[in-house]
């Protein structure tokens, strides 16, 4: 079989080991790709270890205020010039196992047998510590009342799913002719879930790849704005900040994918922000999530 031409899609800021650490995983690989990072203007040195460790890697700088979506948008948007059959998602938090790559491919393969060929195959990840599930892909809730995408554990089976997190995702040249680029709408989050509910809404389909493809920790809701310890106006003040909600990124998710009635879902997070609530008992859901990339 012939190899396969994938460019592996990634940011970072400020977390120099972390980073590093991602890569000599994602160099244990037994398939070929090429590398896109974009450093987001890291004062810790990460650019230059980077250079000295894997200096194969296509690295972008940032002007330190492109966040998640702004620093993937970037490396993304270098990488679909060049023309690549396929492009993979990774934060670099996530550590992936040997033959994650080759397995991904895989599985779309065979979903391509089955003229599924426009879809996106999402990794999911456990907490290195708890061993408990942490990002992949994501269904809708089907409660009425609320606008949330559930966690979707994976099984032994393949799985079809809504939407999915950033963290580990396969997106074939197919589906990025169709969807395009993250959306410059968003800054730090909400860009990963908005690209994979467009590309079903344009005919595409996302599935759960069976089983976990590595370890990602899952981020802290500590002194963030689900922290119900923190004084109110405090809450507040995260909420709309951008790691939280923002006003203008959020107004046009809800309008985009939460229907007729978008905007009695859009007070949600504000409202659950004003009143202290966290639901810590359910499965991650972006109402709840801190994101991923520049922490």
């Amino acid at each position: 079989m012939n190899q396969v031409k994938l460019a592996v899609i990634m940011t970072c800021y400020n977390r120099r080991d972390i980073t590093l650490t991602c890569l000599r995983a994602l160099y244990q690989q037994t398939e070929a790709f090429d590398v896109y990072l974009t450093d987001d203007d890291s004062s810790d040195g990460t650019s230059e270890a980077i250079e000295t460790n894997y200096p194969q890697v296509r690295l972008l700088k940032g002007n330190g205020n492109l966040y998640w979506v702004g620093g993937m948008r970037l490396a993304f948007a270098e990488a679909m010039q060049k023309g690549y059959e396929y492009y993979l998602w990774l934060n670099d938090d996530t550590l992936i196992e040997s033959d994650v790559i080759e397995r991904l491919l895989a599985i779309h393969r065979d979903l391509s047998e089955r003229d599924r060929s426009n879809s996106i195959v999402v990794g999911s990840t456990k907490d290195p510590q708890t061993g408990k599930p942490t990002y992949g892909g994501s269904v809708k809730s089907k409660r009425w009342y609320s606008n949330k995408f559930e966690f979707l554990e994976p099984s032994g089976v393949l799985q079809e799913c809504d939407t999915m997190y950033g963290n580990c995702v396969l997106i074939p040249d197919s589906v990025v002719r169709k969807v395009g680029n993250l959306d410059a709408a968003f800054i730090h989050s909400l860009g990963d879930l908005d690209y994979g509910l467009r590309a079903r809404k344009l005919g595409c389909s996302i599935w759960v790849a069976p089983g976990y493809v590595g370890i990602c920790s899952k981020n802290s809701i500590r002194n963030s704005w689900a922290d119900s310890d923190l004084p109110l106006s405090e809450r507040l003040k995260k909420v709309v900040q951008i790691k939280g909600f923002p006003l203008k990124p959020w107004t046009i998710f809800c309008r985009r994918h939460s229907g007729l009635f978008w905007f009695i879902y859009w007070f949600l997070p504000y409202i659950r922000a004003i009143i202290g609530y966290r639901d810590l008992t359910t499965s991650p859901t972006f109402t709840e999530e801190i994101p991923e990339g520049r922490l």
